[in-house]
């Protein structure tokens, strides 16, 4: 498992958080395994598409982190493009935990790439008004990542 974990994940966090999931997915599985093959090669198997499973799930997150990112950085001032890509990650998330709570849940809903429905169907609005909060949250957040560029001049 170790070396399927090492092999999909790039840091030892990831590798924990993907370690943990494919032994809560063994333990899950364990009455639908039927024997047919070896136990190894059965929580081989698991932990393999689990593996999968999680690979696809970060590349969608890490794409709607660039579109989020790039949307707050068109208009900020060429000093914050030059800043590290974990840097302007960790002032997105502080600029999130500053907005209301629905708000800030809907943003992080969008960074996990949850579709407008399922975001309609957790908050219990409509997908239009979904879609026009996160307008509003996108227009918050490339002001206050521009204020806080302009205080470190």
């Amino acid at each position: 498992m170790r070396k399927v974990v090492r092999a999909c994940a790039p840091t030892p966090h990831d590798q924990d958080d993907l370690l943990q999931d494919v032994l809560v997915n063994l333990w899950s599985s364990i009455p639908n395994f039927r024997g047919d093959s070896r136990e190894t090669t059965w929580i081989y198997r698991v932990a393999f598409n689990t593996a999968l499973v999680w690979q696809r799930s970060e590349r969608r997150r890490m794409r709607h982190h660039a579109a989020f990112l790039k949307t707050a950085s068109m208009t900020a001032p060429t000093n914050t493009q030059s800043e590290s890509h974990d840097e302007l990650i960790e002032q997105l998330y502080a600029a999130i935990r500053q907005l209301p709570k629905i708000d800030a849940s809907l943003a992080l809903m969008h960074l996990d790439g949850l579709s407008y429905q399922e975001m309609s169907e957790v908050l219990g609005i409509s997908e239009n008004y979904v879609g026009v909060k996160l307008t509003r949250i996108r227009q918050q957040l490339t002001e206050r990542l521009q204020g806080e560029s302009n205080e470190l001049r």
